[in-house]
Order: C-alpha cells, then structure tokens, then sequence
C-alpha cells in the first residue's frame, strides 16, 4: 500500500526532471512520482543510479524505501545518469545538488555545472521549460549564477523560451516524506507568472498556501526558516548552561513552563495545540546536520559580504560550536575525568531517524572523548559502519547496545533514538562495569531511571 495517494488531485500529468538524488532530490522524486508525475533522477554516480533504478533508496530515511519500490514499480520514477535526454524528455526541471560549506563560504560549484549542463540540453529544444532550484542558496544566486550558467549554455534567455523558480524545500530528515506530502507552505519564488503557473501545476494536489513571490525573497525565506530554528536551539542550550551551573534548575522543567505561554502553544476549542517548533526549545548537545550549520555559516558570509552586522547569528553559531565541550565538561564536573574510562556511545547520527553523519554533535562527542583519554565503543542503529572513516582508529564499533557497553565504565546517549527507553537495562547493568548513565540529549527523561544506575542529564543543576 502506498503510504499517501493524491493523484486524483493531479490535473495535468508533469514530466519532471530532477538533478541530485540526495535527501531533497529522491524525497522529492519518489513524493512527486506518488502524486501521480513523471519523474527520472538524475546522478553522475551510476552505482547510486542503479540503486534507484532497482527500486532501492541509497541511505536511510523512514518511508523512502517502500515509497521508492513502489513508484518505480509503477514506472513513476526512473534514474539515469543521462541528463541530457532526462532534461529534453521533460518539462521542468528540479536542480537538487549539493551546496557544501567551504570554509564558511557556500559552494556553488555544482549548482553552477548542473545549470550549465541543463542549458546544454535546452540548446536544441523547442518548447519551453522552466528550471526550478529546490537547493538551498544565498539570495542572488537564482538570477545569478543559475541564470548566467543556463543562458549562456543554452543561446537563449529568461523569459520567453526558459522560465526561472527558485522552489526552496522545508524537508527535516527522518520526517521529509510526510513533510513533503503534508506541507505547511509551499513556496514559489519566479522570475515571471508563466514561470509560477508551470510550478504551481507541480503542486495542483496541495491545498496548503501557495505563496509566489520573487526568486531572492523564496531563497530569503529558506535562510531565515532555518537561521530562526538554529536560534531557538542555541537559545535552549545558553539556558540549559545556566541551569546547569544553579544547584536544584532544571531546564526541562523550566521549558515545559515556558512552552506553556499561550503565544507558543494556543488554546484552540478548549484544548491546548503544541507545534512543532517547541521540540527546538529544548536542552541538548547542540543542532548538527547537512542543513543548519551550513545554512548559518553561508548565512554570515553574505551578511559580511554585505558589510551587514549579524551579531545574533555570529552568537548563535558560537554557542552551537561550544556546546558539545560544554557537554563533556558537564560530565567530567559530575563523573571525574574521562581518561582511561571505558565509555560505550549510543547514537552517532545527528538525530533520530536519519543515518546522516555530517556535523553531527554525536561524532564532535565522540573526538572529543577520545581526545580526552577514554576508550570509547559506539553503536547506532543505522550509521556504525558509515562512521568508521570518519572516527580515528582507537574507536572501537559494536554491534548493538549491549555489545557497546559491555564492560564499561560509563554510558553515554550520543542520539535520541527512541530504542534506548526500550533498551534491557538490568542485562546491561550486569554486562557493564560501571554505573552511570549520561544522557547527552535527556533522551530518557521520561523514564524512571534504570534501577541500579546513575543517571545524569543535560540541563540539569543538580
């Protein structure tokens, strides 16, 4: 059974081609091709390509496999590594590439190539066909870079024969399908109306706002979604550094009574409505991912690109790049010192849900471990092997939890997985030698602690 099905709000059948088959551009794919669209992904990678082909999803994301078998079952989706026939065969065009951080500054480069290779394939193409960039880029790039790249490769311009969008996405990683398929908004930046219906024809089976508005203010719009939630997340954990240093303050609580304020949770027919936005507004080891810290940084170049002060955001990443030592600290002040202690890790991916690694604050835990003297074994459900070429050679990997933790000294909570509440803890607490729970992202707090343990949390003064 497909987990949604909207096809019957489909008024015109699209062909879509979508450049990138990362986390934006699959999710998108496969969620498009279940709208009832025509997609093909294309990818440089042919090995990724003909995963996909086969009806196989290249990393982990709750949903994607089963979503993927079926609509290239159905013969929805498709992958190839040729972008040229993939581009001509269509009607739009998804740009879906990576925007890596480097060195503060964001990465253009495959935006630009893929742009210039889209151009190409318009070269000898008669029909119009608009060019949607759904990666996340600074404001000018749409109808910079994207723009110069396109026309110039293809002998043609903006307007009349190609049509601009830049169609920023809003997918979290371990919900993106659902995300996707249940949007809050969609937004629609353009460079002319043609441009907007096209898009807009893309998403006819959504009821949700629809909002167009130009190409630099949609790219504005996904930097200040995300600059907001790496704010509320560095906020939390200033806070939850000052409960920390109070004897008898706990953060936890101290949020739970400010989420009660009617502005943050309102009070709709009698029943109280808690959005989403609240799980950001809580104590942790600090936001990680492909998204938030990149976005940050990129966000701070422009700004001094601009000569802009951005003495909020500048803190906001400070926090989040301290965090994590702060973390340790914590620990040490309350267990002693981490040399020469055994400590099994639980969790290595940014969050739940996901096996992405990248600027995860679990992996900054583990270094920082190591670097300080303990002997560290790590375990998570989805990502142990993918960690392996990230970590130095004296980290040790596991097999499950248990394995993880068998004679050690102390337990750390890496990621929020919802497995450790279930997790046999009396026969964990017969295999390790130590005691003591740390709890790096308060991922039990709504358990009694395990009998015969230590446990301590983040956030709290003690």
């Amino acid at each position: 059974m497909p987990l949604y099905s909207m096809s019957a709000g489909i008024r015109h059948r699209m062909n879509i081609s979508i450049i990138g088959t990362g986390y934006v551009g699959l999710v998108s794919g496969a969620c498009l091709a279940q709208l009832g669209h025509k997609v093909v992904c294309v990818d440089q990678l042919t090995a990724r390509v003909v995963r996909i082909a086969g009806g196989n999803a290249p990393f982990f994301e709750p949903g994607l496999e089963q979503l993927v078998a079926d609509t290239v079952a159905s013969g929805a989706l498709s992958a190839t590594v040729d972008l040229v026939s993939a581009v001509q065969q269509s009607e739009i065009t998804l740009i879906a590439v990576g925007t890596p951080d480097a060195d503060g500054h964001i990465d253009l480069s495959q935006i630009e190539a893929a742009s210039a290779a889209i151009g190409q394939a318009l070269k000898n193409k008669p029909e119009y066909h608009v060019v949607a960039v759904k990666s996340t880029v600074v404001p000018g790039t749409t109808d910079g870079v994207v723009r110069t790249a396109l026309e110039h490769a293809a002998g043609k311009s903006v307007g009349a024969e190609i049509g601009l969008c830049m169609n920023p996405e809003f997918l979290r990683e371990g919900t993106a399908i659902e995300d996707f398929m249940t949007p809050d908004r969609i937004v629609i930046g353009a460079s002319d109306a043609n441009a907007a219906s096209v898009m807009q024809m893309v998403y006819a089976a959504f009821d949700c706002p629809k909002v167009v508005m130009s190409l630099r203010n949609a790219e504005f719009t996904k930097y200040a979604s995300n600059a907001l939630l790496a704010t509320l997340i560095s906020f939390s954990n200033e806070l939850a550094s000052l409960c920390e240093q109070t004897p008898g303050a706990d953060a936890e609580v101290v949020m739970d009574g400010l989420h009660l304020d009617k502005r943050l949770s309102p009070v709709v027919d009698g029943h109280r409505v808690r959005p989403g936005i609240l799980s950001y507004l809580r104590p942790s080891s600090g936001y990680g991912g492909s998204c938030l810290p990149k976005d940050v940084a990129a966000l701070l170049a422009y700004a001094r690109g601009k000569n802009v002060a951005t003495p909020l955001l500048e803190a906001v990443a400070q926090v989040n790049a301290a965090r994590t030592g702060a973390v340790l600290d914590l620990a040490e002040e309350r267990i002693g010192a981490f040399a020469g202690q055994k400590v099994g890790v639980l969790g290595l991916a940014f969050k739940s849900g996901t096996d992405d690694l990248r600027h995860s604050p679990a992996i900054q835990l583990v270094e920082q471990l190591s670097d300080r003297g303990a002997h560290v074994t790590v375990y998570d459900p989805v990502a142990t092997d993918l960690a392996r070429p990230l970590l130095n050679g004296t980290v040790k990997y596991a097999g499950c939890a248990v394995e993880a933790l068998e004679g050690g000294d102390v337990a750390i909570i890496g990621t929020a997985w919802p497995e450790w509440s279930e997790l046999d803890w009396p026969k964990i607490r017969k295999a390790m030698r130590g005691n003591v729970i740390f709890d790096a992202r308060n991922s039990l707090r709504t358990l009694d602690p395990p009998k015969d343990f230590i446990l301590y949390q983040i956030g709290n003064g003690g």
